[in-house]
């Protein structure tokens, strides 16, 4: 049975239609956790778990991806990704999406007792139809080990 070791949440936008922020090809940022993993013992597991909500007045099939990273800047390590793909939406219908979705890091390097995790969102280059994140968005990680 494995041991917990700390979890954390990033609560980027608690409630629907609290944000209004265009998806863009750049990706961006919505949640940032670190994890204590001081006591930990062989083979560190972290689980994760994020949601967000994309709205759009005109959806054509739009891919959405998604990112999660183990550290910050130019070392960090991508440890998930996914696409979605928003549902088609005539001109001038509005849908709105809340997708969730989970994934895991096994067995990350923690030389210094923390790790950091990031999450971030974008839509592939050329996509000209942008979508909005409107929340609720939220980034919750948990560390076990054996």
């Amino acid at each position: 049975m494995g041991t917990f070791l700390d979890a954390q949440t990033s609560q980027n936008a608690s409630y629907r239609n609290s944000i209004a922020i265009p998806v863009t090809t750049t990706p961006a940022l919505f949640g940032t956790l670190g994890l204590s993993t001081v006591g930990a013992g062989a083979n560190i597991r972290v689980e994760f778990a994020f949601s967000a909500a994309i709205s759009s007045l005109a959806a054509l099939l739009t891919p959405v991806n998604i990112e999660v990273y183990r550290g910050v800047g130019p070392g960090r390590v991508l440890v998930y990704s996914a696409q979605i793909t928003l549902p088609v939406a005539g001109l001038g219908v509005a849908s709105e999406t809340v997708f969730t979705l989970a994934g895991a890091d096994f067995n990350p390097p923690s030389p210094s007792n923390f790790l950091i995790y990031q999450s971030f969102i974008s839509i592939p280059a050329g996509i000209v139809i942008l979508p909005t994140r409107t929340g609720p968005e939220s980034f919750y990680a948990a560390a076990y080990s054996d």
